[in-house]
């Protein structure tokens, strides 16, 4: 039997546009749209969003766009080690078919051994989990861990991923505030006055993504004894763990918090420059005994997306063992090194630009003199950028920071590149006023 519809009655399902009449019909039945998730109404990834798809439409109009927005070292002239290209090619034909859900022991015997060279206290084969890309294992541990409502601090700026998986579990996002006056680092007596009775987690990006901070053994202390107090979990998202420069070291906050359960996350995609290979992974430590049931959440999704990309966990071995090329990079006369150095100075020389020191990763997140330039929406600004200059760059919003006075540079491009960016910067800022 057809069901009845009253054209009196509004379905919400269904939007005033012309009806179509079947011959014969008596009724006339609106056509049907379909719209997004309401989930998605406080989610943003403007890494890749609305400026950027401007900046696509340009170029199929045939301009040339200069694109300083995402961490892909690729595109910039960054090549994967010979060796690991070389390995990948040798077992193609071995890794055809799926491996076992967290991964191939070869890969993930070699993530616990990185591990134990990391202090990360009580890791075993069994607690390595191999993704495609972190940006995957995120998604993952949010959705096995958060109820409707569950709160997770997280950083502010924010690497918006965090957020956003945040959100679409059903979970609260509350942002503590990272303090620039302080190198960039977690303000303690905000991330304190956040935690309420809902607060299951803490989220640390250290190295940082977007400023490049890293976070000294002292400020990581504050934050497990924090954790430790009001007993939370705690997530560190280390995928820049090893590009870190002007001979500091980089501390896992998990190889301090043995009695917590801690979540780590790394992969090659950076410090390999392999980040289309998209292998990743997760490394559960400390004290697993309280989070056995979240655990078996996690080994269910994991189960249920089968396994990761098994061509790329068949290099992870070879990755992390012998010579680290990234460290060529990092010192004196190394491209990074040197494209840092070039970019700070350059960029603290523009009038109304300011700009901290990254210590790690590949990026900057200066601050902009928004009186000077009547600036009060930084998407905008981002836009202006583009279609005078042709130079695409990332808005501060777009990483939850809560005011339009910053934006992202990647400083991946040779400095003789740079130094071109600096300029289409230099002249825009001498006339711009929103």
């Amino acid at each position: 039997m057809e069901p009845q519809f009253d054209a009196n009655v509004q379905d919400p399902s269904f939007t005033d546009v012309p009806a179509t009449v079947t011959p014969g019909s008596t009724t006339a039945r609106a056509r049907r749209t379909f719209t997004k998730s309401h989930k998605l109404d406080n989610v943003l990834y403007d890494v890749r969003g609305p400026v950027v798809n401007e900046a696509a439409r340009m170029e199929a109009a045939g301009m040339h766009v200069m694109k300083l927005n995402i961490g892909n070292p690729a595109p910039f002239g960054f090549r994967t080690p010979d060796e690991v290209v070389y390995d990948m090619a040798q077992q193609l034909t071995d890794t055809e078919g799926y491996s076992a859900s967290k991964g191939l022991f070869s890969a993930r015997k070699a993530i616990m051994q990185y591990a134990q060279l990391k202090h990360l206290p009580n890791v075993g084969v069994e607690d390595i989990y191999t993704g495609n890309g972190v940006s995957e294992l995120i998604n993952l541990s949010m959705s096995a861990l958060l109820d409707n409502g569950d709160e997770v601090l997280l950083p502010a700026p924010d690497y918006p991923l965090w957020t956003a998986c945040v959100t679409l579990a059903g979970g609260k996002p509350v942002h503590y505030v990272c303090d620039e006056q302080s190198e960039w680092y977690p303000d303690i007596d905000d991330m304190r006055a956040k935690i309420t009775d809902r607060t299951k987690a803490i989220v640390i990006i250290n190295p940082n993504n977007p400023t490049g901070a890293l976070y000294p053994k002292e400020v990581l202390e504050q934050i497990v004894s924090l954790a430790r107090e009001h007993q939370l979990m705690i997530f560190s998202d280390e995928i820049y763990d090893r590009l870190v420069m002007d001979g500091l070291e980089h501390t896992s906050i998990a190889s301090l918090a043995p009695d917590l359960f801690c979540v780590t996350y790394s992969g090659l995609s950076k410090s390999h420059m392999i980040a289309g290979y998209r292998i990743g992974w997760m490394i559960l430590s400390g004290n697993k005994a309280i989070a056995k049931d979240y655990i078996e959440g996690i080994d269910m999704l994991t189960n249920m997306r089968i396994c990761s990309n098994v061509p790329a966990q068949s290099i992870v071995q070879t990755a992390l063992g012998g010579h680290q090329s990234v460290n060529d990079y990092l010192v004196p006369g190394g491209r990074l090194y040197e494209q840092r150095e070039y970019i700070y100075e350059a960029l603290n020389a523009i009038d109304g630009i300011s700009a901290v020191k990254p210590k790690a990763a590949f990026y900057i997140f200066p601050k902009i003199n928004t009186k000077k330039f009547n600036i009060h929406n930084d998407e905008q600004f981002a836009l202006d950028l583009l279609h005078d200059e042709k130079l695409l760059i990332v808005q501060g919003t777009g990483f939850n920071w809560k005011d339009p006075d910053h934006f992202r540079v990647v400083y991946l491009p040779r400095v003789e590149v740079l130094k071109g960016a600096v300029e289409k910067m230099t002249n825009f800022f001498s006339y711009y006023r929103q």
